[in-house]
């Protein structure tokens, strides 16, 4: 079982960024890859953003442009640079090594107009 702590997460006005971390406990961080998720209110959680231990990302089509995930295998953390947010974006975020069950507690983005 990873532990994995969100954080970065609050209230922003449309058009403003925020940047999410995620602390990751244990020494697999660098051997796996990772994902952003988000879930909001009546709707399924969904895979937002994704990095492979190489550094290739993907992004769903309604965030590419606008967000950006990265990771520190130095510091066992994985972030993600929000910008131009917008009120859809409203979600609890969350992390998850890719194939692996654990997920974080997540952290509450919302963004009003």
């Amino acid at each position: 079982q990873v532990q994995l702590v969100e954080s970065g997460g609050g209230l922003v006005q449309a058009g403003g960024s925020l940047r999410l971390s995620c602390a990751a406990s244990g020494s697999i961080f660098r051997f796996n890859g990772l994902g952003w998720y988000r879930q909001a209110p009546g709707k399924q959680r969904e895979l937002v953003a994704s990095i492979t231990t190489s550094g290739i990302t993907n992004y769903t089509d309604s965030v590419k442009g606008r967000f950006t995930i990265s990771r520190d295998n130095a510091k066992n953390t994985l972030y993600l640079q929000m910008n131009s947010l917008k009120p859809e974006d409203t979600a609890v975020y969350y992390c998850r090594y890719l194939g692996w069950p654990d997920w974080g507690q997540g952290t509450q983005v919302t963004v009003y107009s």
